[in-house]
């Protein structure tokens, strides 16, 4: 009897130990989201007009219920506030969390830490071809101008480097390295033949094709922030969905094969949806760098590798990462700087710092 009671108790409290753990985990989003909310409090009252940090949720609020200020002032107030902060604080977030997802779907399917968004070579893709249209005023739609032309060469362009590891998937049976390999390979072709234009495009050009290179969320409109939340809501619900047989592809491929799943076949179809998602969002952005890359590494130190965990966890975590960049961004300067010098900025030197002070911690 004794010991029945004895097998109770350790049942019981290894029940209590698992609801703990995944606790752990649903504190550390809980609290990600409620710092996003700070910080798009915050990315709504920084700026040259002097709106304060509650006023600007009562504008937003005033706006929602049609309460919209009548006088010069109010007005202008929720001009700032709803047309130009907001739909950038909201397209920060979500690109933000589009890339975090990417970059932890992708490290696990290809099995590489160094794996994201940024390194197979989509957002060098994008990068090129906003500066065709820049340089060269070349669209692949040739009804298209300005922004327009620019958003259409940078998805189209973003998309090649996953079609080129596909095709070598597709005619030669390449491990996760070799897929990594050819994106890097795209990502420096591209990142050459970027510089050449570049050099090549009127002095007066170079401003734009600079901001397209580092990245930045100041253009976003709420014209794009549409095209960004159906990409958000595709790599949430997929992602998400596909969280048990991207934990099984984060094993061998041999051990996938055993029980049943289709490694190739689940890992492209990964990749060609992390591509698209990805496209969309740094269509609008151009190429936000490190977001992918140290947002998954810095959530496995709080929620361990399993991605049924890690990838709703990745994206509150990325999107809070790229609004407060943002934040930082908006205050430097005369004028400010493009998100991407500031995620680049601080994503390295924390990168390497997590590398040395937990080492292999981060990819258990």
């Amino acid at each position: 009897m004794t010991g029945r009671f004895t097998d109770l108790y350790d049942n019981e409290k290894e029940i209590f130990s698992y609801d703990k753990y995944l606790s752990k985990k649903a504190f550390f989003v809980v609290i990600c989201i409620l710092l996003s909310l700070v910080a798009l409090g915050l990315e709504v009252s920084l700026g040259k007009a002097d709106i304060g940090f509650i006023e600007s949720y009562t504008i937003i609020w005033d706006h929602i219920t049609g309460n919209i200020a009548t006088d010069p002032v109010g007005a202008q107030k929720d001009l700032i506030v709803w047309n130009l902060r907001l739909p950038r604080a909201i397209g920060a977030f979500m690109v933000g969390l589009i890339l975090a997802v990417g970059g932890a779907a992708m490290q696990s399917i290809l099995k590489n830490p160094l794996a994201d968004p940024y390194t197979t070579g989509m957002s060098s893709g994008a990068g090129l071809g906003a500066i065709l249209w820049i340089s060269l005023g070349f669209c692949l739609i040739p009804s298209l101008y300005g922004y327009n032309a620019i958003v259409i060469n940078a998805f189209v362009f973003s998309m090649v480097p996953t079609l080129a590891i596909i095709a070598v998937s597709k005619y030669k049976q390449a491990t996760p390295t070799t897929m990594i390999l050819t994106g890097l390979g795209v990502m420096y072709t591209f990142s050459a033949v970027t510089s050449l234009l570049m050099l090549l495009a009127d002095p007066e050009d170079h401003k734009t094709a600079y901001m397209w290179n580092i990245g930045s969320v100041g253009s976003i409109t709420w014209d794009a922030i549409p095209f960004i939340f159906i990409a958000t809501v595709i790599a949430m619900v997929f992602m998400t969905y596909m969280a048990k047989k991207i934990n099984i592809l984060a094993m061998n491929d041999e051990s996938a094969v055993a029980i049943g799943v289709d490694a190739k076949k689940y890992r492209i179809a990964i990749l060609v949806v992390v591509a698209i998602t990805v496209a969309l969002a740094v269509s609008f952005t151009g190429t936000i760098g490190f977001v992918g890359l140290l947002a998954p590494h810095l959530v496995r130190l709080f929620v361990g590798s399993d991605n049924r965990y890690l990838i709703p966890a990745s994206a509150a975590f990325g999107g809070m990462l790229l609004l407060y960049s943002d934040c930082i961004a908006k205050e430097i300067g005369a004028t400010g700087l493009p998100v991407g010098v500031i995620t680049a900025a601080v994503g390295g030197p924390l990168f390497l710092y997590i590398l040395f002070r937990h080492k292999n911690k981060i990819w258990e």
